[in-house]
């Protein structure tokens, strides 16, 4: 059961309305799930929101790149919402079924090409280790370019802000209980 929930229209705030509307207006077309605990600062949740938005549509990052990435951080913070949601969103990208299996069980995925096996290592030792080591970084550069280093670093930590704030206020569960993910 949600330790917070979404605050009823009629009782929401002049901001937190404007912030619900905008999230409706934009690109996901609905408040996204963490913004239900957000909401409590409406200026945390239109930034935050907004900043999602940008890293899930508008990066030089094709979809496919973004969710691998995004499930990746989901299963580091075995983030059963966010695992949900985005293992749905990766298969529609065109994700391997078997890649999205292999993250799921902490092993070892096989990948499809050069970039993808770039934004698994960057992802894994930064998520792991705090630090991208330097010839990481350089092939991760080789990879994605300058841009979409950057990009892969703000998925990776919108993502974990994400799935901080669905685990600490157990938002989504237990309907989106990933059993893949296993129990906390």
């Amino acid at each position: 059961m949600a330790r917070i929930t979404l605050t009823p229209e009629a009782e929401r705030t002049p901001e937190e309305q404007a912030v619900c509307a905008e999230a409706v207006a934009g690109l996901r077309g609905r408040v996204p799930a963490p913004m239900i605990a957000w909401l409590r600062n409406p200026e945390l949740a239109r930034r935050g929101q907004r900043l999602g938005e940008l890293l899930r549509y508008q990066t030089s990052l094709e979809p496919r790149l973004s969710e691998l990435a995004i499930l990746v951080t989901a299963r580091f913070w075995d983030s059963h919402y966010e695992w949900t949601a985005h293992k749905r969103e990766g298969l529609k990208a065109g994700m391997d079924p078997a890649v999205i299996e292999a993250i799921a069980a902490r092993r070892e995925p096989v990948l499809r090409d050069e970039t993808e096996r770039a934004i698994l290592a960057v992802a894994t030792s930064l998520l792991q280790t705090r630090r991208v080591p330097e010839a990481l970084y350089r092939r991760g550069v080789a990879a994605l370019g300058e841009r979409g280093m950057v990009e892969l670093v703000g998925l990776l930590g919108y993502y974990s802000f994400v799935a901080m704030t669905l685990n600490t206020f157990e938002l989504g569960l237990p309907d989106a209980f990933a059993p893949e993910l296993g129990v906390d």
